[in-house]
């Protein structure tokens, strides 16, 4: 089915969902889902609600002129809107650890994603035969802290070429310039354990060992120029006893962020996240 998705917020009155919901009736559209939500405390409305074009009246290219007018400017609404029938274009980025990659890549091989994947970059040469195994050109570049304002600009411009929607970063272990978060805002995604900042450092599962934690987890989130503390879009945590080693830990923590991190990109696949301030409201 060709469907048309619009994610949206406003301040918040009576009448919207009917008023909206109205346009798309009116219009000979038939809605095949519609969730919506209110921050009271900051009388945001929120809205994603997807339709059917087959008999639509408005052209799509015309949608959004439509909507812009007719909505938008009245109700001082913020908004967005995608088509079922683009499949989203998505770079991943890695360094050396693979288990993030290659559970992305099964997805997405198998059908599970309705996604593109024209490339992968890395700072390393390490993972290249994943990428060669999957069909999918794999570009290094070797960025430090002394040549990163040389080489990322170099990174941009093949994602432009490569018209990517979004990023995501399968423990890739750089930290990324306010330039390339600029670019993409809300749109670079990130996976780590959640130890953070109880545990920091090389090894935290060593330490959260030796502290004989009881519960691991994994965030995947959004990348702001707050390092780690981006708008949380998948968290979830696993149990430890004393009989679990530190092998146990990082075993169960990969699992972990493996499975958080793919949920985080399905949302965003499904166009199904919307950031407001430094926090995500999640469509089901």
């Amino acid at each position: 089915m060709n469907t048309a998705i619009i994610l949206l917020s406003c301040p918040d009155k009576p009448g919207l969902i009917a008023e909206l919901t109205n346009f798309i009736t009116y219009n000979n559209g038939n809605i095949v889902y519609l969730d919506q939500y209110v921050d009271h405390t900051e009388e945001v409305f929120f809205m994603r609600m997807e339709w059917s074009l087959d008999k639509f009246l408005i052209a799509p290219e015309k949608i959004e002129e439509y909507f812009e007018t007719l909505y938008a400017q009245k109700h001082q609404m913020q908004f967005k809107i995608y088509f079922t029938d683009r499949k989203p274009r998505m770079a991943i980025f890695v360094s050396k650890m693979s288990h993030c990659l290659y559970d992305m890549l099964a997805r997405y091989t198998s059908g599970e994603w309705a996604v593109d994947i024209p490339l992968i970059v890395s700072n390393h040469e390490d993972l290249r035969p994943a990428a060669e195994r999957f069909g999918i050109p794999y570009h290094v570049f070797p960025i430090n802290k002394e040549n990163k304002a040389e080489l990322e600009p170099q990174e941009l411009k093949i994602l432009k070429d490569n018209n990517i929607d979004f990023i995501v970063l399968a423990r890739y272990m750089q930290i990324i310039s306010e330039d390339m978060i600029k670019a993409y805002p809300n749109k670079i995604i990130n996976i780590h354990h959640s130890f953070l900042p109880a545990f920091v450092g090389a090894k935290p599962y060593h330490a959260a060992y030796a502290r004989g934690v009881k519960l691991i987890g994994a965030t995947s989130h959004y990348v702001t120029a707050d390092l780690d503390a981006g708008p949380i879009i998948e968290q979830d945590v696993t149990r430890i006893t004393h009989k679990d080693t530190v092998e146990d830990l990082v075993t169960k923590g990969k699992d972990l962020e493996k499975i958080v991190l793919s949920h985080a990109v399905q949302k965003q696949i499904e166009h199904k996240i919307l950031a407001f301030k430094n926090k995500t409201i999640i469509f089901n």
